[in-house]
């Protein structure tokens, strides 16, 4: 199987291996991709989680040793009885990895392997590649973590089970207050406040960055242009970067004094300005109340052959 024959709608993936392999990491780039995902998820429970409606959006389950009801043919017998269910057939994601990187990592994180919890990691190592012998060759898809980093684990997983359309990073772009504190979760803060404040215009204090003559304002600072210029090359140089280091979320927050004109402005122009460079975008003001969202936009060529979009 290569990932081209795979389709996106509706899949189900059961995720296993060896203990320590990467099947957490697995599971959270599957979940991270829109599937529904439950771990450690007991094989007697399977018929009655698919006997009602079918599934609406792809799922991911983790089964592995730690299940008190595992065992290689337990998972085979579950394999089968789902793929004789109406729905999606059942696709066998195992992840390997050689016994000496395993008991590494046990040896860096001294935790206990599931299977050996009063021995050495060796032991259970040894136990449970013997264990899972069959349920490898019945794998559908198998990647060797021995060499992978995480991140390379999640790329690799992605290019197996991830829509292809779908955006790798999903960008929020937010205003607030800084009388009320910085948004949680914020992983890019700008400060708006040496823009010129339109409160202090009487005819613009009533109105919000949403509004042109508030734009309009704001933007005739001679500090707007380039500080737009700068921070957008930067925003485009970062975004592809965060992508490859398997981030998923990306939150970028704009600042001013009340949350209302400077900071709303800032947000929706960058919101903008990322939507026509190809990227989905949600878009709150915290001090407003207020929520959207820009789908990317393609570039189109013009007749004189120029891109704009």
């Amino acid at each position: 199987m290569t990932p081209d024959d795979t389709s996106s709608f509706a899949r189900l993936v059961l995720v296993t291996g060896p203990s320590g392999a990467g099947r957490s990491t697995a599971i959270g780039a599957l979940e991270d991709a829109g599937y529904e995902t439950i771990d450690n998820m007991p094989l007697g429970l399977l018929p009655r989680l698919f006997s009602g409606p079918p599934l609406q959006r792809p799922m991911a389950l983790g089964v592995d040793a730690r299940n008190r009801d595992f065992s290689p043919r337990a998972l085979l017998d579950a394999l089968d009885v789902l793929s004789g269910l109406p729905g999606p057939a059942p696709e066998l994601l195992y992840l390997d990895c050689r016994a000496e990187v395993l008991q590494r990592r046990y040896n860096e994180t001294r935790r206990r392997h599931p299977m050996a919890p009063d021995e050495s990691p060796r032991e259970g190592i040894v136990r449970e590649f013997s264990m899972l012998e069959m349920v490898r060759d019945r794998a559908d898809v198998l990647i060797d973590t021995s060499s992978m980093s995480p991140h390379e684990l999640r790329a690799s997983v992605e290019k197996w089970f991830a829509p292809q359309d779908r955006q790798p990073l999903a960008i929020s772009v937010q205003s607030f207050s800084y009388k009320r504190g910085l948004p949680q979760g914020a992983d890019l803060v700008f400060d708006c406040r040496f823009l010129r404040n339109p409160h202090w215009v009487a005819d613009l204090r009533a109105l919000n960055g949403t509004d042109a003559p508030v734009g309009a304002y704001v933007a005739g600072d001679e500090n707007y242009s380039p500080f737009v210029e700068r921070l957008m090359g930067l925003v485009e140089l970062v975004l592809p970067a965060y992508v490859s280091e398997g981030r998923s979320h990306l939150m970028i927050a704009f600042g001013c004094t009340g949350g209302k004109h400077r900071s709303v402005y800032m947000a929706e122009t960058v919101a903008e300005g990322l939507a026509q460079g190809g990227w989905q975008v949600s878009i709150r003001h915290r001090e407003l109340n207020r929520f959207a969202t820009l789908p990317g936009q393609t570039p189109r060529n013009t007749e004189d052959g120029e891109q704009t979009a």
